[in-house]
């Protein structure tokens, strides 16, 4: 058992500032010296490459569905050994769970894990209104953790007025506000927020949101809030041991960037070395490589430069082919197929052509959220009939979409096949959480370490 100071940035619904909250709350931790860690409900992978860039370190997923909350207790007791606190950035609404439940929301993941709640409230627009706003989500479940209140899009010259309203109305501390800064919007497209590496002034961006924050929010108080947090406690995770670390080759650049970094230290735990290389750039694969786990990403907007390293899709081709173990999700599966056509006509790239077939976007949502998937065949990661949980986001199709995989969406009826499964091979549109399913991370190991052995046969 540990104590853990922490708290969870959540608001009414997306877009209502959390990001923005939680990088400038992060930053001025940061500037204080005060060593946060930062942390994002759900399965989201472009806000916490935002985290990242703030505090040096990455930034960790604690996602209920996809982990299970051992493994997102365990997650915040061993990432926060030494911080000053935690934040916790919040998913969606905070009530916006699996379906029209609260499972798997930020307040369930605040419920489970005993953690204080500040609800971020946009209130641009709003004056007594704003009460009316914070006294309903504050209500809507009596356990609901929001302990307090920051004030996002507000005025300064109505913030004082506005914060004694809101107190009196609702018997929450306000902590502060952060006013309209244009100047610090962040870039949106389809998956999100454009992640951190392709904004330009972000440094900068962080400095006037730390600046704002020092001025006008209560990070002595948050801070004691945070500290307020009971203690957690979790299971230790079983030992692995492994006499020799294959080398799993692990695909990151601009184009290969989706990945839960817990998923990743599940990898190495059970035995796994990543060695990380560049689809864009690098012109093989690194030496010594026993597996390959190419993620998701968008490798449509990088599809020129991708088609162009035609010897290194080359040698994944002939690598996969001869059974190298290899995970592909989404983006990497699109990398695997023929050819990738952009919806709008700009482009038909030739990829790798594992797949001899074509990806297409069709410029607007396809699947999405959490599922759960039942294997019909033994395969890499999972034997016939066992269930992986796993979530999908994506604009693309394939005409081979694969149906080793029986997808099933939480608390409905809708179904559907999807994924390639072979005993070297997964690829398909859904994600893994290997933190949430090890059995499944020990198997794609094994696979890796049983390659080496072949090869030196």
């Amino acid at each position: 058992m540990s104590r853990v100071p922490r708290l969870l940035l959540c608001a009414p619904a997306s877009g209502g500032g959390k990001t923005t909250a939680a990088c400038a709350l992060l930053q001025a931790l940061v500037d204080r010296g005060a060593a946060p860690v930062a942390f994002k409900c759900g399965p989201d992978y472009i806000d916490p490459m935002f985290h990242s860039e703030v505090i040096g370190a990455k930034s960790r997923n604690l996602d209920l569905f996809l982990m299970g909350e051992a493994a997102v207790r365990r997650s915040l007791l061993e990432n926060t050994r030494g911080a000053g606190a935690a934040v916790i950035e919040g998913a969606m609404g905070y009530y916006d769970g699996l379906a029209l439940s609260d499972r798997a929301s930020a307040y369930d993941l605040a419920r489970t894990t005993g953690t204080p709640a500040v609800l971020v409230a946009d209130v641009r627009g709003r004056a007594l209104s704003a009460a009316a706003l914070v006294k309903g989500m504050a209500a809507f479940r009596p356990d609901s953790r929001i302990q307090g209140v920051l004030l996002n899009r507000c005025s300064p010259m109505l913030y004082p007025r506005l914060r004694e309203a809101i107190q009196a109305e609702t018997g929450l501390t306000v902590y502060g506000y952060l006013p309209d800064l244009p100047a610090c919007a962040l870039e949106s497209r389809h998956l999100g927020l454009v992640t951190a590496a392709e904004v330009a002034d972000l440094r900068d961006k962080l400095r006037r949101l730390a600046a704002q924050a020092e001025q006008s929010v209560d990070l002595d108080g948050l801070l004691a809030l945070a500290a307020s947090a009971p203690a957690l406690e979790a299971p230790p995770p079983p030992s692995v041991r492994r006499e020799r670390r294959p080398v799993i080759a692990l695909a990151r650049d601009a184009a290969f960037c989706f990945y839960y970094e817990d998923g990743l230290e599940e990898l190495r735990r059970q035995g796994a070395e990543l060695v990380e290389f560049s689809p864009l750039r690098d012109r093989s694969l690194p030496e010594g490589a026993q597996g390959l786990y190419l993620g998701g990403g968008y490798p449509e907007e990088y599809a020129g430069e991708l088609a162009r390293n035609t010897s290194l899709m080359g040698e994944i081709h002939d690598e996969i082919l001869h059974g190298m173990p290899t995970v592909a999700e989404c983006g990497g599966f699109l990398y695997l197929h023929r050819d990738l056509q952009d919806a709008g006509g700009r482009y038909d790239w030739r990829m790798a052509g594992v797949f001899s077939s074509r990806a297409w976007g069709q410029g607007k949502l396809g699947r999405f959220g959490y599922v759960t998937l039942t294997a019909r065949k033994d395969g890499l990661l999972c034997g016939a009939g066992e269930r992986l949980p796993a979530h999908e986001f994506h604009y693309w199709e394939s005409q081979t979409p694969g149906t080793a995989f029986r997808a099933q969406k939480p608390l409905s009826e809708r179904g559907w096949d999807c994924g390639w499964h072979t005993p070297t091979l997964y690829a398909g549109f859904p994600h893994f959480h290997f933190s949430g399913c090890p059995e499944a991370a020990r198997r794609f190991v094994a696979a890796c370490a049983r390659y080496e052995r072949g090869k030196e046969e």
